[in-house]
C-alpha cells in the first residue's frame, strides 16, 4: 500500500528527530561530560534563566512528570544547588532559585553546551550557519514557540559586499526620511572605506543585523584612541523597527568595548534621530556637546554623546 503524502511527512519528521537527537548526543547518560543527566541539565538551565519559579511552572515548561521532577529538585536541594522560599503570591507554593553553588555548577554546563554547538557549526560556512539557524527558528515558530512567532533576526560580522549596502542604505534612508543630500552617502562611504583599510579585529567590529538572509541594520565600533572607542553608523531598516534591533546593536558595541579594554565610548548623532537618541540615553550615554551645521543640506543639530565604561 502506497503511503499518503501526510504519512511521508510524518516519516520525514521522525527521521529528522532521530538524526537530530543523535547528532546532539543527548542520549548519553551524563550530559556533555558533566555530572548531570539531560533532564537535570534542562532543569538547571530553566532555573538559571528564571530567577525564582515554582515546581509547577518547571513541570509545565519542561513537560516533566511531577514525581520525577520532585526527585530531581530534592537531590538538587540536598547538594545545595537550589534554595526554596515561600511565594509571596501563594503561600502553598515555594519559589525555587539557584544558589551560588547552583550557578557555579551550571556555568561549566553552559560553557560545554556552547563549545559543543560551536563544534557542530564550525564546519559550515557563515551563510550555511545562518540558513541552519533560520530553519530552526522556522520550525520553532510553526510548531508554536511564541518566542519565534515574531520575525527573528541575527547579528553577524561584516562580509565582502556589506559596506556597499551600508553606504547605499544610509544614503537612501537619510534622503527619504530627512531630506539629506548626496554628501551623506559620500560621508558614510569614506567611513566604511577607512574601516576596511585600517580594520583592527581585536579592537574594532562591525555588526550586521540580518533577517531571513537580508541585512536590516548595522553598527560599527572603531578605535578612536587606546582608551576611547567610537560608535558609528547605526542604522535599522524601517521594516525592522520595533523588533529591538537598534538596541541590540548598541548593546553589542558596549559589550565589545568593555572586553577590548576601552574606558569610554563616544558617538556623533543628530537631534532628529529620536529613536537612536532614546536608545543611547537608556543605556547610560550622556549628551556632552551640540553644534549646528548644514554639511548634508538641511540645517541640523549635531550631538556628541559619551558613555563611561
Amino acid at each position: 500500500m502506497n503511503a499518503s503524502p501526510f504519512d511521508r511527512r510524518i516519516a520525514a519528521v521522525r527521521h529528522f528527530n532521530r538524526f537530530y537527537t543523535l547528532k546532539l548526543g543527548v542520549l548519553a547518560e551524563a550530559f556533555l561530560n558533566t555530572p548531570f543527566s539531560l533532564t537535570e541539565a534542562r532543569v538547571l538551565h530553566s532555573l538559571a534563566h528564571r530567577d525564582g519559579t515554582t515546581a509547577t511552572w518547571l513541570g509545565r515548561e519542561l513537560d516533566l512528570d511531577a514525581g520525577y521532577l520532585s526527585r530531581i529538585l530534592r537531590d538538587f536541594e540536598r547538594r545545595g544547588l537550589i534554595l526554596r522560599s515561600p511565594s509571596p503570591q501563594d503561600g502553598r507554593q515555594a519559589l525555587i532559585s539557584l544558589t551560588t553553588d547552583g550557578r557555579d555548577a551550571f556555568a561549566p554546563l553552559d560553557r560545554a553546551s556552547h563549545t559543543a554547538i560551536g563544534a557542530l557549526l564550525a564546519p559550515l560556512t557563515e551563510s550555511e550557519q545562518d540558513r541552519l539557524v533560520a530553519a530552526m527558528r522556522t520550525i520553532a515558530g510553526l510548531l508554536g514557540d511564541a518566542a519565534e512567532a515574531r520575525p527573528a533576526f541575527i547579528l553577524r560580522p561584516h562580509r565582502p559586499g556589506d559596506m556597499g549596502w551600508v553606504a547605499a542604505r544610509h544614503g537612501a534612508l537619510y534622503s527619504e526620511e530627512y531630506g539629506l543630500n548626496h554628501k551623506m552617502e559620500a560621508y558614510v562611504a569614506e567611513v566604511v572605506a577607512k574601516f576596511l583599510r585600517e580594520f583592527d579585529p581585536a579592537r574594532e567590529h562591525c555588526w550586521i543585523a540580518e533577517q531571513d538572509g537580508t541585512p536590516i541594520g548595522s553598527v560599527f565600533l572603531v578605535k578612536e584612541s587606546d582608551s576611547v572607542a567610537k560608535l558609528r553608523l547605526l542604522i535599522v531598516e524601517p521594516k525592522a523597527r520595533g523588533l529591538g534591533v537598534g538596541r541590540r546593536l548598541v548593546e553589542e558595541c558596549v559589550r565589545f568595548a568593555r572586553r577590548a579594554g576601552y574606558r569610554e565610548i563616544t558617538l556623533w548623532t543628530h537631534s532628529i534621530l529620536v529613536s537612536a537618541r532614546r536608545i543611547y540615553d537608556s543605556l547610560g550615554f550622556q549628551l556632552v556637546e551640540t553644534e549646528s551645521h548644514d554639511e548634508f543640506g538641511p540645517e541640523l543639530v549635531g550631538e556628541t554623546w559619551r558613555l563611561r565604561l
